[in-house]
């Protein structure tokens, strides 16, 4: 084999290894970032792979069952007639609306002590944003800022 030939087979070979452990990084990198969304249902209903992936979990935080202890916080998720325990230890301190009756989504693992354990933690209030029963409207529909001021202001100065 000539002296460049050989330089030329090192630098393929240097090349095909970089390429095979970025493609191997990229892959695992991806395997431990992705979370499987399920329902309570369908976790219990999963077995034994339950125990091995990272999932995201949806409910309504049951009202008096959030337990607070330092960091550690315990509450029950409820889906239609199914409850499920969490157990919230993540590095940040849950949204301040996170309360009794709000929706939750908690990304974690399932151990096999029957708790959701959460690493990390959504919640949303879903009534603050909505209508008050009976509640009239702010002001009468069709009308712009503009045509709801006096008739003796133009809105414009001179």
């Amino acid at each position: 084999m000539s002296r460049e030939t050989s330089k030329y087979l090192k630098f393929g070979a240097v090349t095909v290894v970089i390429l095979v452990s970025m493609g191997y990084l990229a892959y695992t990198g991806v395997q431990d970032s992705k979370s499987y969304y399920v329902t309570i249902k369908e976790l219990q209903g999963m077995g034994d792979g339950a125990y091995s992936k990272r999932l995201r979990v949806a409910g309504n935080v049951v009202p008096g069952s959030i337990k607070r202890s330092g960091t550690r916080v315990d509450f029950l998720l409820k889906e239609q007639d199914l409850t499920l325990p969490v157990s919230y230890t993540g590095t940040e301190a849950p949204p301040d609306t996170f309360k009794d009756d709000s929706q939750a989504l908690a990304e974690g693992s399932f151990g096999r002590d029957g708790v959701f354990h959460a690493k990390q933690l959504q919640a949303k209030c879903a009534s603050k944003y909505a209508p008050q029963p009976g509640g009239a409207p702010a002001s009468e529909p069709g009308k712009s800022m503009t045509q709801a001021q006096p008739s003796g202001s133009s809105g414009m100065a001179n």
